[in-house]
């Protein structure tokens, strides 16, 4: 359990990564990356990474929780049966006295 304050901290970090500061920010951005990609003064590379970024960051609530549901779907109890591999048995051991090469270096008569 997190202390309030802490939480209280944690809630005001992410309001201002996800509010409207951000929002305007990451505007200007690609405005600004749009207006030099056009003007030739900046490759696609960067303004193709700028865009991105904006995308991990506005869509970060979303990406946890879809990769929250199968570690949740997982950890629950009704999750239905579990199903384990099949073991084969292991091929019989040889006998004791077994030597694979006994008969390599003769000559076999076909």
């Amino acid at each position: 359990m997190m202390p309030t304050g802490l939480a209280a901290a944690i809630g005001w970090v992410q309001q201002l990564l996800l509010g409207s500061v951000a929002t305007v920010a990451a505007t200007l951005a690609v405005a600004i990356f749009g207006f030099l990609l056009l003007d030739g003064r900046l490759n696609w590379r960067q303004g193709l990474r700028t865009l991105m970024g904006c995308f991990l960051l506005f869509g970060a609530p979303v990406i946890a929780a879809g990769l929250m549901i199968p570690a949740t779907s997982m950890s629950s109890a009704g999750a239905g049966p579990t199903i384990e591999p099949e073991v084969t048995a292991p091929p019989p051991r040889p006998p004791e006295n077994y030597d694979p090469y006994a008969g390599a270096a003769l000559p076999q008569d076909w």
